[in-house]
C-alpha cells in the first residue's frame, strides 16, 4: 500500500469518526460502505430505502453487516431536515422547495452533520458537485474566516527510476472556475494547511503560471502575482512562491535557471493553479499520463468536512476519498454558520 494511504488511514481511525453515505442505490458506494466498516475506517451510515440498499448490496456481493441503515423517507428525517433548512435558510428557502429538499438523501446527509450526529458526509457518484457543495454551504457553512468553498486533488505518484512515490496537491480541480486573486491566495492557504495535516509534511505552495519570475506580462500572470502578495500577508508561517510555470515549480535543475534561490522552486508539493481550466486538466494529465492515482476533489473551506465524489469514481476511489474525509473531519458537534 501507498505510505501516505496508509498514514491516512491510520489518522482516520483515530479517533474513529461517523461517515454518512447517500446514494444506496449504487453499487459502487454500498460496495465501499461495506469495505469502510468492515476494514474498521469508518462508522458509517448510508441514507436509502433498506430494501433497495440491501438488493444492491446483493448485486455488488456486499455484505452491509455493521452499516446502518436510515431510510429517507422515515418522517422523522424529513422533518428535522426540514427543521434545519429553516434554520440555515431561514426566508430564503419557499416551503416547496425547503418539503422537496427535506426528502433528498444528501441534504439528509449534510443535515446530520450539522447537527453533530455525524463528521463527515460524502456524496455525488451520481449527483452533481453543485448539489453536493450547495447542501453542504446550507447546512454546514463556512469555517470562521473563510470566503469560498474550493477543493483539492491529493496526487500520489508513483516510485520511478529509483525515486520514491511523491504526493502532490493540487488546487482547485473542481469547484471555483475563475478564483479572484483573493480566493486564490485563500485556496493556497487551505491546501497548504490540508497537505500538512495528511503528509506531516512542511507545505511550500507554487502558484502556476505560464511566466516564471517576469517572464511575461498579462493580466493572468498580475492576478496570480497578487494572489502571492495576499497569501504571504496572511499567513506569514507558510512558504509561497510565483509566479511559477510548471516545471520551475516541480524540477530542481529548472528552478536553478529560472528561480534562483527560491524555497519553493523545485521543491513545491502543493500546486496552486490559476483556474479551473487548468486545475482541471493538470489534474488529469497527471493522473493519465504519469500514473498517478487522483483523490478527490476534496472540499475545503467548510466548517466540518464534507466530500464530493467524482461521478466517473470507482468503489475502490469511494473508499479513498471516504478516509480523507474521515481524516480531515475534527469528531466533535458541528458549530455552524450561515
Amino acid at each position: 500500500m501507498s505510505a501516505i494511504l496508509d498514514r491516512i488511514r491510520h489518522a482516520a481511525r483515530d479517533p474513529l469518526r461517523r461517515l454518512v453515505l447517500s446514494e444506496g442505490q449504487d453499487e459502487r458506494i454500498v460496495t465501499a460502505a461495506a469495505r469502510l466498516t468492515r476494514e474498521g475506517l469508518a462508522k458509517v451510515t448510508l441514507i436509502a430505502n433498506p430494501d433497495v440498499a440491501r438488493a444492491t448490496a446483493g448485486r455488488a456481493g456486499a455484505d452491509l453487516a455493521g452499516v446502518a441503515l436510515a431510510d429517507p423517507g422515515d418522517a422523522g428525517a424529513i422533518a428535522r431536515t426540514g427543521a434545519a433548512l429553516d434554520e440555515a435558510r431561514c426566508e430564503r428557502l419557499d416551503a416547496g422547495e425547503r418539503d422537496r429538499l427535506a426528502g433528498d438523501p444528501v441534504f439528509q446527509a449534510a443535515a446530520r452533520v450539522r447537527r453533530g450526529e455525524a463528521d463527515s458526509f460524502v456524496a455525488g457518484a451520481g449527483r452533481t458537485t453543485a448539489d453536493v457543495v450547495r447542501a453542504a454551504l446550507w447546512l454546514i457553512g463556512m469555517a470562521p474566516g473563510v470566503t469560498a468553498v474550493s477543493s483539492f486533488f491529493l496526487m500520489v505518484v508513483p516510485p520511478r527510476a529509483g525515486q520514491a512515490e511523491r504526493v502532490l496537491l493540487f488546487a482547485d480541480g473542481g469547484v471555483i472556475p475563475d478564483p479572484t486573486p483573493a480566493q486564490l491566495a485563500e485556496i493556497a492557504c487551505l491546501g497548504a494547511d490540508n497537505f500538512a495535516r495528511l503528509t506531516g509534511e512542511e507545505p511550500r505552495a507554487a502558484f502556476l503560471s505560464f511566466s516564471t519570475r517576469g517572464s511575461a506580462e498579462h493580466p493572468r500572470v498580475e492576478k496570480v502575482r497578487e494572489a502571492v502578495a495576499l497569501a504571504r500577508a496572511r499567513r506569514a508561517d507558510l512558504r509561497f512562491d510565483g509566479e511559477l510555470q510548471a516545471d520551475a515549480a516541480l524540477d530542481a535543475e529548472v528552478a536553478r535557471r529560472k528561480a534562483p534561490g527560491s524555497v519553493v522552486a523545485g521543491k513545491a508539493n502543493v500546486l496552486v493553479f490559476p483556474d479551473l481550466d487548468a486545475g482541471n486538466i493538470g489534474y488529469k494529465l497527471v493522473q493519465g499520463l504519469a500514473g498517478a492515482a487522483a483523490y478527490g476533489p476534496i472540499l475545503q473551506g467548510l466548517a466540518r468536512q464534507a466530500n464530493d465524489l467524482s461521478r466517473g469514481c470507482s468503489a475502490e476511489d469511494v473508499v479513498e476519498v471516504a478516509t480523507i474525509a474521515c481524516a480531515l473531519a475534527a469528531p466533535g458537534k458541528c458549530a455552524t454558520s450561515n
